[in-house]
């Protein structure tokens, strides 16, 4: 699986109220997907939550454009890569895409088109938006700052459906605010883990990411102007009625202050947290662009423009698939989804269960390998995050001793020599000869090779 999907089951799995990642919901739904239908179930749902996020955004486009402007709002939406690259790695940014699309065509139904009882599924849109990511604090704020700045907005105070929504909002926050409470501490050493920005200052990274993931869209907007052009070049015209002068700050509004906001936000705090991933504020980019296009957009160049959209659609599933069919035959590269992950936990579940008469029910050692192998095992052991001990409440040393389990990390030798702070925790840890795996694309790659220890149940030594 891609990015930190075995992350996010390793802390799905676990079914906890938040974890030093941030709010549960994404990785509860995660590991429903997961356990329903294994790793495509989790391609799925984040295929689903993208094709929601274009539904809700052409619904709102139908409301304030019309239909024919609001289709071609959401087409340009394929140009946005955060829509389509990192859309396999199902994530919170990922769900909250769907979400915050929601909540801003419910909040246009509710305050722009007067119709009260979407106050109550804007109020859900937020809860469950909440739940997902930080993120959505952000879009919060701008709600409340809109409806106070607005004449409609303040006059939609004095109807009794906000203040009840509101409080069918803090219902479903509460659970999760409440234990926000008492682990505030390690959600804010989970902001300081980013390392998106690599060298760049978080601030500056999250510019460049905002610009980077417009260009196919810039791509599609300058062959669809057909610059340069003929001058009695011609063109299909696609036209409107006009677009009503609050509707178009509307969306002004929530395509560029979201990003402004974040942009702020990272500046004043110096971290990334929640905003490493850009994809929810985005989400009115295209529309925004059709707005900006006016009344009557001519349409030069379909054919080219076509080829254009239908590569940006295609290339990253493609360019995947060439890339773990081609590179480890040419640079050897060692791709993250191309891991022998199966092979791997079926030899450690099969070797500890051998060895002791139990099923494999922790795994820990490395960061990276431990959450793979607990994905893919056959039993789902827990993963015990014995790099960052709090992160994992869930499980201790003490019970890795006293129930057992499975230590594994890189072989750094042919010894199999632990990490210091395996040895220290699990003292009379033995380690076991290496254990070597192939992929099943092999190429100009080394075999992987993983140093590994059982550590007994207590009952059993």
């Amino acid at each position: 699986p891609p990015g930190e999907v075995p992350l996010l089951l390793a802390i799905g799995h676990e079914f906890v109220l938040g974890s030093y990642l941030g709010p549960p919901l994404a990785f509860w739904l995660g590991e429903f997907a997961f356990r329903l239908a294994g790793t495509f179930g989790l391609y799925a749902l984040a295929q689903a939550c993208v094709v929601v996020a274009y539904w809700a955004v052409f619904k709102l486009g139908c409301a304030i454009v019309g239909t024919r402007h609001a289709v071609l709002g959401v087409l340009l939406m394929v140009g946005i890569s955060a829509f389509t690259v990192p859309s396999p790695d199902f994530g919170p940014a990922v769900l909250a895409a769907p979400l915050w699309a929601l909540a801003l065509l419910h909040y246009w139904r509710a305050m722009g088109a007067g119709e009260r009882g979407y106050w109550f599924l804007l109020a859900l849109d937020l809860g469950l938006l909440l739940l997902a990511s930080y993120v959505g604090l952000i879009l919060i704020a701008l709600m409340v700052l809109l409806t106070l700045a607005t004449a409609r907005g303040r006059r939609a105070l004095f109807d009794p459906e906000p203040w009840i929504a509101v409080l069918l909002f803090a219902i479903v926050v509460f659970p999760h605010a409440a234990w926000l409470k008492t682990a505030s501490e390690l959600v804010v050493s989970g902001f300081n883990d980013s390392a998106a920005a690599g060298r760049l200052s978080p601030a500056v990274w999250l510019c460049v990411a905002l610009v980077a993931t417009h260009l196919g869209l810039g791509l599609l907007v300058a062959l669809a102007s057909g610059w340069p052009r003929r001058r009695r070049e011609r063109a299909p015209e696609i036209d409107r009625n006009p677009v009503e002068p609050f509707a178009r700050r509307f969306v002004y509004f929530f395509a560029l202050a979201p990003a402004a906001g974040a942009i702020a936000i990272v500046f004043a705090s110096g971290r990334l947290g929640p905003l490493d991933r850009v994809a929810p504020l985005v989400v009115l980019s295209g529309l925004a662009v059709v707005i900006v296009a006016g009344d009557q957009v001519l349409l030069y160049r379909e054919r080219l423009v076509s080829s254009a959209w239908l590569g940006l659609l295609v290339a990253p599933p493609v360019l995947v698939v060439l890339g773990l069919l081609l590179l480890p035959w040419t640079v050897a590269v060692d791709l993250r989804i191309a891991q022998p992950a199966n092979l791997e936990a079926n030899f450690f579940a099969e070797t500890f269960q051998r060895r002791t008469g139990k099923p494999l029910t922790f795994v820990t050692g490395d960061a990276r390998i431990a959450p793979l192998i607990a994905l893919a095992a056959p039993s789902r052991p827990h993963v015990f995050f014995n790099w960052a001990p709090q992160r994992s409440p869930w499980a201790s040393a003490a019970d890795l001793r006293a129930q057992g389990g499975m230590l594994v990390w890189p072989a750094a030798d042919n010894t199999g020599t632990p990490p210091a702070i395996l040895k220290t925790q699990f003292p009379a840890m033995v380690p076991e000869v290496p254990r070597v795996f192939a992929r099943s694309i092999q190429g100009l790659l080394p075999l992987v090779r993983l140093s590994w220890s059982i550590v007994r149940p207590q009952a059993a030594q």
